[in-house]
């Protein structure tokens, strides 16, 4: 068991997300791009909230936690957007640096007709977001510490991330971390000095291949566990995921095959989402499994990163109707 305690007192939060938000707009159903110069029309165009810390924070918040977010937006359209939206939601902004001058960063997301998403993406403020912009009176309130989209924070990624994780731990607090695509091709030359002070890694299975070079669920999970990681999830699409901790526990952990996704988009922040919220409450981690694949589920059957995610209740219920 892997369990931090229940839900504290009104000042405590479950878990403290660090990290990107993203603007998103979304096309939907993109099969080809234009050809150079033309105009091609889509189905449906909208804009949503995203990014690893936004998804991820909106869905533990919508389950039932306790949820601050830590990063930086630009005090423009997109970030007056962002910021009402997670007031919305219940998730705590105060930590949130908004920065006149910059602008908010935004993504692109052009959905294929099997649900499949590919992005354009502007780094933005998340470009400029440091270690001394994380508001550490949040995180000594917070039970869990989640670093959620390295990769896409130059400024932030590897040793400014190592010294908030490890600051996190001195102060006695459980840390999370999940990566995003690196298009630059570094990888481990990023993650290396954060994973000693790491508890639970949860990459992709194509990010996690690219970090190890293995190709093996379980001898990519041990690479990690050799670098200081307790807890290493590598998430598996629709097969699911495969767990190993530091004990040698180890499950894999199979999804709902039946479900066709509608969007993919957020499903990964939604699946760490659903972990955490088992860690917060005490779950084994096999039920910590189960939880986030239901909860990564619910993400791709709605277009958006947070539109299809329900109540821990509804998610629960799901997961009966499969038992």
């Amino acid at each position: 068991m892997y369990g931090i305690g229940g839900k504290g007192g009104i000042d405590v939060y479950d878990v403290a997300c660090v990290g990107i938000l993203v603007a998103d707009a979304i096309a939907k159903t993109v099969d080809k791009l234009p050809e150079r110069g033309k105009l091609q029309l889509v189905d449906q165009l909208d804009l949503y909230t995203g990014g690893c810390a936004v998804n991820a924070g909106i869905a533990m918040a919508r389950i039932g936690l306790n949820v601050a977010i830590i990063g930086k937006i630009g005090n423009d359209g997109f970030g007056k957007f962002m910021y009402s939206v997670l007031k919305e939601e219940k998730v705590d902004v105060s930590g949130l640096v908004i920065k006149p001058g910059s602008s908010t960063s935004a993504s692109m997301v052009l959905v294929d007709s099997s649900g499949e998403r590919s992005f354009l993406h502007c780094l933005g403020a998340n470009a400029e977001f440091t270690d001394t912009d994380v508001d550490f009176k949040i995180i000594e309130k917070s039970k869990i510490v989640f670093i959620a989209g390295t990769m896409l924070m130059p400024s932030f990624d590897g040793g400014p991330c190592a010294r908030v994780l490890k600051k996190s731990k001195e102060l006695g607090k459980f840390t999370a971390l999940d990566t995003a695509w690196d298009s630059r091709g570094r990888w481990m030359k990023v993650l290396e000095p954060c994973m000693k002070y790491t508890d639970l890694f949860m990459p992709s299975y194509e990010e996690a291949v690219q970090l190890s070079g293995r190709e093996d669920p379980e001898e990519i999970a041990d690479v990690f566990l050799s670098m200081g990681v307790k807890i290493a999830v590598i998430k598996l699409g629709k097969d699911g995921c495969f767990i190993k901790d530091s004990g040698g526990q180890k499950y894999k952990v199979p999804t709902y095959e039946d479900i066709k996704p509608v969007d993919t988009t957020g499903a990964g922040d939604s699946f760490a989402a659903g972990f955490l919220t088992g860690i917060s409450r005490g779950w084994s981690l096999y039920e910590c499994g189960k939880f986030a694949n239901a909860v990564g589920t619910h993400c791709v059957m709605a277009v958006g990163a947070s539109t299809g995610i329900k109540s821990m209740k509804e998610i629960l219920d799901f997961m009966a109707r499969y038992e």
